[in-house]
């Protein structure tokens, strides 16, 4: 590894070491502030001393507890590049606040991860495309240098405040060595120790106020000033009833202040609770002496009353987690649903607006859910959110197709209304009939539109296709009336055939012939009765025709063979001819009943005409099919006379 490669790896280890320890470029910063020590709990006399021998000794009383309200640590921000690092490197330069020590050396940790990342990427990008490491070289990054810059400013910021805070505590310490000077002067002065009484405590009040002092210095100042002090009040000549009056008053405030910390439990806000009993401590603290005999059982009262509101606080904030726990696990059960929903398909508008009615109501149920814990409160709502977007993308584009069908589906059907509207004063019934049934079929094949779109087009498309047949019924009004006579005529004919079926007789063939001559001579039916009249005359038919044939052939069959004795005593040879005849014959109808079948194979019956020449085919195989049976019947009786013979 060449000189390069070393100071890379040097400058590396030293960022981590740095990470490691925490210890980034230490730069001056303010010492941490010296908690405000305690105070001296001075009596305040109702009155002016009535001796002024009477001395006055100060209690000492044990601090109040300073109950901190719990503070949610907010999360490290995570910088994934460098200039996020460089843009906040900014805002504290040239921000008014002085920048924490810790966000400084979280941002300088950061930078220097991301930009020996990037030189070792650098590096390995060189070295894997075959570059020499002996001539590599580092080269300046401007990210850097601007870092640098940005860092020195705050160095110097952060340098200039800390100067400022030691200044102020060199100047507070000054003032609290005046103050123990000025209280050290009182003591040596015992004579005027009642009179300066009220200057007292105005530099008591003073040294309460001045805060941060030099933490070395703290202990040994407030050694002396507490020295002083009660030097001081040693030399007090309060009188016995003075001081017993005091503390008598002391403890009745004492005393109203244990009654509000207790009557703090019922307090339903917990929060304003807690807030409360700090206002509550900061009051006692104030508060003056009691008599040494009370001292320890006032305090055990307020510290038990303090108690039970800090353990209701507390598990306020307990349940509050859990609650979050519940809230998550909820929000991330609704999730899950949207999810669902967004996946799965919707092949219709009713589809996707019932399930918008189940998305909107799972965003309501939502609503009416806490927050979760503070590390996932934003990501599951941005997990709820992009399931919610997804489905109502979707969604849009689904509709924007429709819409645009929509458009095409009611341009076409304008079209087939100004057909419709061309055709409606025509006079040309059945060539304009047909033209307007086939626009209604077309207009069926047709998609949707909206609705109020799809009523209007739909009834100007009535509206010309009634126009046109309306007036086509009333030309043929008079046709109408003569279908229905011929109606009942062909319905008369039927009748009669039915009635043949229960006859016998010779003649019922010539009758049969007769009935379908005039049935075929009566002119056109209503059409709707068409169908129904053609079914039923050609069932009536087909019954006839079946029950002739039957009979027929047996009659010829019985007169055939009755004559085949008078034929055989002709001789042989004229059975011999008769069945060859009869052969020849029987051949010639099969090939026909063939021919007919293969030309049924062909035909197409999606018409009613091409349907009823079917029929009329069928009914000729069928007879036929008779026909080559009788003939067929013959030649067997033939055969077994021969075989008599």
């Amino acid at each position: 590894m060449d000189s390069q490669e070393n100071v890379l790896a040097q400058e590396a280890q030293e960022v981590n070491n740095e990470v490691e320890n925490n210890v980034v470029n230490e730069e001056p910063v303010a010492e941490p502030a010296v908690a405000a020590e305690p105070e001296p709990q001075e009596v305040t006399p109702a009155e002016k001393p009535a001796q002024e021998e009477t001395p006055a000794v100060e209690e000492p009383v044990a601090e109040a507890p300073t109950v901190e309200e719990p503070v949610a640590e907010e999360p490290k921000k995570v910088y994934k590049t460098k200039q996020e690092v460089i843009e906040r490197m900014k805002e504290l330069a040239h921000g008014e606040e002085t920048p924490a020590k810790e966000e400084v050396d979280l941002l300088k940790t950061t930078f220097y991860k991301l930009h020996f990342a990037e030189r070792e990427a650098a590096m390995k990008e060189y070295l894997d495309a075959g570059g020499d490491p002996e001539t590599y070289q580092v080269v300046p990054d401007a990210d850097e240098e601007t870092f640098k810059a940005e860092m020195g400013l705050i160095k110097e910021k952060r340098a200039h405040a800390f100067l400022e805070l030691e200044k102020e505590k060199e100047e507070n310490l000054q003032r609290k060595l005046e103050i123990i000077e000025l209280i050290k002067n009182m003591v040596t002065t015992p004579e005027d120790a009642n009179k300066n009484f009220q200057e007292f405590k105005k530099l008591q009040q003073e040294w309460k106020e001045i805060k941060l002092v030099p933490a070395e210095k703290a202990n040994e100042l407030w050694r002396n000033y507490q020295h002083y002090v009660e030097q001081y009040y040693d030399l007090l000549k309060l009188n016995s009833e003075a001081r017993e009056y005091d503390f008598k008053k002391n403890l009745e405030l004492k005393k109203k202040l244990c009654e509000a910390a207790e009557r703090l439990d019922e307090e339903p806000d917990v929060i304003s609770a807690f807030h409360q009993l700090q206002k509550l401590h900061q009051e006692y603290r104030e508060t003056g002496p009691v008599s040494k005999e009370l001292r320890e059982e006032i305090w055990q009262r307020f510290k038990a009353a303090s108690t039970v509101i800090n353990k209701k606080h507390q598990q306020h904030f307990d349940n509050l987690r859990a609650k979050e726990e519940e809230n998550l696990a909820r929000k991330t059960a609704l999730c899950e649903r949207v999810e669902a929903i967004a996946k799965e398909e919707n092949k219709s508008a009713a589809d996707w607006e019932r399930r918008t009615k189940e998305i909107i109501e799972i965003q309501a149920e939502w609503k009416t859910i806490g927050f979760a814990p503070q590390k996932m409160n934003v990501k599951i709502f941005e997990r709820f959110r992009a399931a919610c977007d997804d489905f109502f993308g979707r969604k849009g584009e689904f509709f924007k197709d429709m819409k645009a069908r929509f458009a095409e589906n009611a341009e076409k059907k304008r079209a087939l209304v100004e057909q419709a509207q061309a055709l409606a004063d025509s006079t040309d019934w059945k060539v304009t009939s047909d033209k307007l049934i086939n626009l209604q079929k077309e207009w069926k094949t047709i998609g949707t539109v909206p609705k109020k779109l799809g009523d209007q087009l739909w009834n100007d498309f009535l509206s010309a296709c009634n126009k046109f047949f309306e007036a086509r019924n009333a030309a043929n009004a008079g046709t109408r009336n003569a279908e229905r006579e011929n109606l009942e005529k062909k319905r008369g004919v039927i009748e009669q055939l039915k009635g043949i079926l229960e006859e016998a007789g010779d003649d019922v063939q010539q009758r049969v012939q007769q009935l379908i001559e005039e049935y075929q001579s009566i002119g056109h039916v209503p059409f709707k009765e068409k169908d129904k009249l053609y079914k039923e005359y050609h069932e009536v038919l087909d019954k006839i025709y079946k029950e002739l044939n039957i009979s027929t052939a047996r009659r010829r069959l019985d007169s055939f063979k009755n004559n085949l004795k008078s034929m055989a005593e002709k001789g042989v040879d004229a059975l011999d001819n008769e069945r060859s005849r009869l052969m020849r014959r029987y051949e010639a109808m099969k090939q026909e009943i063939q021919t007919y079948e293969n030309n049924l194979g062909f035909l197409n019956a999606a018409s009613k005409k091409g349907n009823s020449l079917i029929d009329e085919m069928n009914r000729k195989v069928q007879k036929l099919k008779d026909d080559c049976e009788l003939v067929r019947q013959k030649i067997k009786a033939i055969d077994a006379e021969n075989t008599e013979e």
